[in-house]
């Protein structure tokens, strides 16, 4: 993993960027539909689990624009990854306590999905951090597959502006002959617009239409 630094001087954010993190410090977030009836059924054809190929999608979407990875270093400098991994929710039915796995983001999808299943498999204890460590370049996906809402905010409070986006996915809704996934977008204003957003649920978008390109 490499940390590349923005030149604040050469950027076109740089006013924007000033503005939303040190005068009118803001993240926002926002709610989507996704069309996953396609993606569903190739899925249930190949017998492959959803939750899985949700994160892949979801991390590869993100690792296509850099305003989706930016954070600051160690010296409080900013700037983005040149990749980054998920780190995504799994319950402990027993425990009834969550825990927050992360898997090394690989662009095949068949080697990702096995690496997460069996991250999934091994680390669902309970515990909050079950790996023994957790590498800087990750981004957060939650799942609430008990709940379809319509919207959902998540608030961050911390001494130290958090950059990265936060996803959070619902219960799938079934409308007419359609299956729709909501997702919960959360971004810091001072790295990403709505036209970062909107470019991303394009991207997302084009995924769950045509599986067939990548399943």
């Amino acid at each position: 993993m490499e940390f590349i630094e923005i030149d604040m001087k050469q950027w076109v954010r740089k006013e924007h960027y000033e503005h939303y993190r040190n005068n009118v410090c803001c993240s926002y977030s926002l709610t989507i539909d996704i069309d996953v009836t396609d993606l569903l059924t190739t899925l249930k054809a190949k017998d492959l689990k959803g939750y899985p190929a949700q994160i892949y999608m979801l991390s590869t979407v993100t690792n296509q624009f850099y305003e989706f990875r930016m954070a600051t270093n160690e010296q409080h400098h900013l700037g983005y990854w040149d990749i980054i991994n998920p780190m995504y929710t799994v319950l402990n039915t027993n425990t009834e306590t969550f825990s927050a796995v992360w898997t090394k983001y690989n662009k095949c999808f068949h080697r990702f999905y096995e690496a997460c299943m069996d991250d999934i498999a091994q680390y669902t204890s309970g515990v909050l951090f079950p790996q023994k460590s957790l590498p800087p370049n990750v981004f957060s996906i939650s799942s609430v597959p008990w709940l379809d809402f319509t919207a959902f905010n998540l608030n961050v409070f911390s001494g130290e502006t958090y950059l990265l986006p936060i996803f959070t996915i619902g219960r799938y809704r079934k409308e007419h002959e359609k299956t729709f996934m909501p997702l919960a977008i959360q971004c810091h204003h001072a790295v990403c617009d709505g036209f970062h957003v909107g470019k991303f649920v394009d991207a997302l978008r084009y995924m769950a239409s045509n599986p067939e390109k990548w399943l």
